[in-house]
């Protein structure tokens, strides 16, 4: 596995000490006013040895916000928060990018106190709140032109806000059903204007928030998350193949720090894919690509000789043992993780 432990360069400003990531987690541990706490700088900077922490979701504006205690990143107690974590990494010798959030009709108006959450189409998710179930999801607005003007700039403020906290860089959540992914896939986006039905109009909004992010911090300290399997909160389509194409294409032309898959498990295969997600973004896309999905070190070393991705992205192992690095390292038996270690930051 000696793979997973050479420095490895996203570009001229950037190179991580080793192959291994922390994937995002959302933890749901932010104080009440979403500011994130010591508890939480402690927990960071106890894995600072993977080569890049990407962090918890964090939100660009409180109407982004789907789930109790998740951490903000659009005030200046937030700002000061997250600063504490970065400086806490920073000091363990880590490096440390903020992942960008906005959950769309994912959100719920309890947690902000608004009349309704904004999302491409007035399509609504089906279910209930995680952590708290006895909120139903809403019928979402569709975002207005005005709108979407506003959420492409709080995202580039966030990115600012992110720089000014002491992070690396950002990565933009783009994935797993929330507000950029819902414009990608035509369950969830059945605009009929210029955000809509066809492959560059739904790919439109995502290309505008990664280039608005790129020219406010660079695009060498901003990364992207993409899920382009529906899989979760999102119905499939096989048309949704073309819009990735397409937008794949796109993103191909930027120069991005890296592209990352968003899923829980890579041995998933769609039809309309070809496959597997991960083999799907690496026959689209030449540049680097950050692969998950119930890897272990093992397996993730073997993926990263086969050339199926270039870096590693490792979720609840890393949850379970704040040394993963260390251990693998040193051919010890990691703890199993087990749900109960959710209910406190170690």
């Amino acid at each position: 596995m000696d793979n997973l432990f050479q420095p490895y360069a996203l570009n001229d400003t950037l190179t991580l000490q080793n192959r291994i990531l922390m994937a995002p987690l959302t933890r749901c541990m932010a104080d009440e006013n979403l500011v994130p706490t010591q508890a939480m700088a402690d927990y960071y900077a106890r894995r600072a040895d993977t080569g890049l922490i990407i962090s918890e979701a964090t939100i660009i504006r409180a109407d982004g916000q789907g789930y109790p205690n998740t951490p903000g990143l659009f005030t200046a107690e937030q700002i000061q928060g997250w600063r504490k974590v970065t400086d806490a990494v920073h000091a363990k010798g880590g490096k440390i990018f903020a992942q960008l959030w906005h959950t769309g009709r994912v959100a719920h108006p309890h947690f902000f106190g608004g009349e309704y959450v904004l999302a491409p189409s007035a399509i609504a998710v089906e279910g209930t709140v995680p952590r708290m179930r006895e909120l139903v999801y809403t019928v979402p607005k569709a975002a207005s032109h005005e709108e979407i003007t506003k959420l492409i700039e709080d995202y580039s403020q966030a990115a600012a806000n992110a720089i000014d906290a002491g992070f690396d860089g950002v990565e933009i959540h783009g994935a797993n059903g929330y507000l950029i992914d819902q414009f990608l896939h035509h369950a969830s986006n059945t605009r009929t204007d210029e955000y809509g039905q066809t492959p560059e109009n739904m790919a439109r909004f995502p290309l505008a928030v990664v280039d608005a992010i790129s020219n406010r911090i660079g695009a060498e300290r901003t990364a992207l998350r993409v899920s382009p399997g529906a899989y979760f909160n999102m119905g499939t389509d096989a048309r949704d193949r073309e819009v990735f194409d397409y937008f794949i294409a796109e993103l191909e032309k930027r120069e991005l720090a890296f592209l990352h898959l968003g899923i829980f498990d890579d041995s998933m295969t769609f039809d309309y894919l070809g496959g597997t997600g991960s083999a799907y973004l690496r026959a689209n896309y030449s540049k680097t690509l950050v692969g998950v999905g119930g890897y272990s070190a093992e397996t993730g070393s073997q993926a990263i000789a086969d050339n199926k991705f270039d870096l590693l992205a490792i979720g609840r192992p890393l949850i379970a043992n704040p040394d993963y690095v260390a251990k693998v390292k040193a051919g010890e038996t990691l703890v199993e993780y087990s749900d109960e270690m959710l209910a406190s930051l170690i």
